[in-house]
């Protein structure tokens, strides 16, 4: 069976033509970089030159620096192996990040990976982003979580609706120009969310991205990690255990019904 969240998504293209609708947007893949396809890749963000890259699983998560021409790591922290880790944002000298299931995050020195403290939160941990003021958190759910970045306790939450309907399994985030770019988990889909109201003003098809020579191992090898450098305005996706790190333009379809 189809998961609910795909299928809205799918009727929502078919009607496309028919009535006004969410803009849909194709992509131009501008350039491709190496990735590690042991990286179960769960956050990501841009800052300075680098990709800072959490990853998952028990036993095997942790928070990277990684040089994106290489693909190369060259700093490295390694989660406890009881945690499953996920999403991971910076915030002035620190870097903060979430687990899954363990309603735990961690706070971390931003130049040393050095842990500083924990924190607690109720449900689970997917995603997190910044807008400048304030930290953006998913938890799997069609809401969106809005954090203090000092206390990193909730202030507030928005529902993230497509056409007046919820969308679930929001994942990786990420702040692009005033919008929340998210993964919708177990899609080739990103969506663009106005952080205001919730609603989804654009759908992003990354479907074609990886060959038939990108051999991706298991069910889980999905679309997820999403990063933007604003100074240069560049775009980078890349999924779990994918080979590949692309950057993307997108390009707005001339006819919504194609």
């Amino acid at each position: 069976m189809r998961a609910p969240h795909l299928l809205l998504l799918m009727s929502l293209l078919l009607r496309c033509g028919v009535v006004a609708c969410t803009p849909v947007y194709d992509v131009e893949v501008v350039h491709v970089y190496p990735h590690d396809r042991t990286a179960f890749t769960e956050g990501l963000f841009y800052l300075d030159g680098y990709l800072y890259e959490s990853t998952g699983l028990e036993g095997h998560s942790s928070i990277r620096k990684v040089r994106i021409d290489t693909g190369a790591v060259v700093q490295e922290f390694h989660i406890p192996a009881q945690y499953f880790g996920e999403g991971i944002v910076n915030w002035g000298s620190r870097l903060i990040s979430l687990t899954w299931q363990s309603h735990l995050g961690f706070v971390f020195d931003l130049a040393t990976f050095k842990l500083q403290k924990q924190f607690k939160y109720d449900g689970e941990g997917w995603a997190l982003t910044q807008d400048g003021k304030q930290l953006i958190m998913s938890d799997g759910t069609s809401e969106l979580r809005f954090l203090n970045p000092q206390t990193l306790l909730e202030t507030g939450r928005v529902s993230v609706t497509l056409e007046g309907r919820p969308i679930e399994k929001i994942n990786e985030l990420e702040w692009v120009d005033g919008e929340i770019y998210a993964n919708v988990w177990q899609t080739n889909w990103i969506i663009r969310i106005d952080p205001h109201g919730g609603h989804v003003t654009g759908l992003v098809n990354l479907a074609g991205l990886l060959g038939p020579g990108d051999d991706v191992q298991g069910p889980d090898g999905v679309l997820n990690g999403i990063a933007y450098d604003a100074k240069r305005h560049r775009l980078f996706v890349t999924g779990k255990n994918w080979p590949k790190l692309f950057e993307i333009r997108l390009k707005a379809r001339l006819s919504q019904a194609n």
